[in-house]
């Protein structure tokens, strides 16, 4: 693949925090040998980008526009909410999707599921028996899984092979095999079915506050929310309203408006609310660089790009 200096080399710009440069170098040139992997330089030179919120480490917001021949912006992360807002980006960008990242997504939300399913945490070591907790076997809990994507089909498949009746959602309604998914409309008919509720939506305008109070006093009682979708998918004070209501309920929280997640907010002090800081699924470099690679070589070769972000939808 020739980049036009007579070299069979592309040269990438590493445009990602510094922190990341020893874990993901080493990674991304051994899935890809013919890179030239580069943490500065002339813009103007460099043939892609793998990019990451938080470059340039100043504060600024990255400006694309000197990137002149750069034929893709390879996201190192699923999330591209804090990318596609950026008006000097002309170049094609795409997501990461990283089979590890999807298998650590499942192992998070179907071992929270469970723990929610098997009522784990009323079993306090206190003396005082508790024989008649009881709970169902899987097929007579109702989980909805909020978006369809690669992440949330991957989610719902495992709890349906658990044998949870398992309900998903997404705004286009899409068919998944073996999952009933209901289309954007019937979102309150999802939610009721919802006795655990799992939020793997992106961060869109019409997603943000989606879980909202009028939504939230839809789900039946003692419902457990887990979400490891995005912060801006729940009404903060709704959701605190709700559990104050409801003293079967819960929520395991994985992802927040403002991460780090404050010392004073008052998740960390609710009773029925765990948090967890942004660990469901982290892309990892040794399963997600073979990704960047293939989009790499894509690019040069003028072939159609993997997982390519729809501007107007948002991710």
């Amino acid at each position: 693949m020739s980049t036009g200096r007579g070299a069979d080399r592309m040269r990438v710009l590493f445009a990602a925090p510094a922190r990341l440069w020893d874990a993901w170098a080493p990674a991304l040139r051994a899935a890809c040998p013919e890179m030239d992997l580069r943490r500065d330089g002339d813009p103007a030179g460099f043939d892609a980008l793998i990019y990451a919120p938080g470059y340039p480490e100043d504060g600024a917001t990255l400006d694309f526009t000197p990137f002149t021949r750069a034929r893709v912006v390879q996201s190192l992360w699923a999330g591209v909410e804090r990318i596609v807002t950026n008006p000097t980006l002309t170049q094609p960008l795409c997501r990461m999707v990283d089979p590890g990242l999807a298998q650590g997504m499942v192992e998070y939300c179907t071992g929270w599921a469970l723990r929610a399913h098997l009522g784990m945490d009323r079993h306090a070591q206190d003396g005082v028996w508790r024989n008649h907790l009881t709970p169902p076997l899987a097929a007579g809990r109702g989980v909805t899984v909020l978006g369809m994507g690669e992440l949330g089909r991957a989610v719902a498949s495992a709890l349906a092979g658990l044998g949870f009746r398992v309900t998903g959602w997404s705004a286009s309604g899409r068919a998944v095999p073996g999952i009933e998914v209901l289309p954007g409309a019937a979102l309150p008919e999802a939610l009721r079915r919802a006795e655990i509720l799992v939020c793997l939506l992106p961060d869109t305008a019409e997603t943000r506050d989606l879980l909202n109070a009028e939504r939230l006093a839809l789900l039946p009682a003692g419902a457990t929310i887990i979400n490891a979708g995005r912060g801006t998918l729940i009404d903060e004070p709704a959701l605190i309203a709700a559990l104050d209501r409801d003293p079967a309920a819960r929520a395991v929280l994985d992802v927040f408006r403002h991460e780090p997640l404050p010392p004073e907010h008052p998740f960390w002090r609710h009773p029925r609310i765990t948090v967890t800081p942004h660990v469901a699924a982290e892309t990892r470099p040794s399963s997600a660089a073979p990704v960047a690679a293939e989009n790499l070589r894509r690019a040069m070769r003028g072939q159609p790009l993997l997982h390519l972000v729809d501007r107007a939808r948002g991710y």
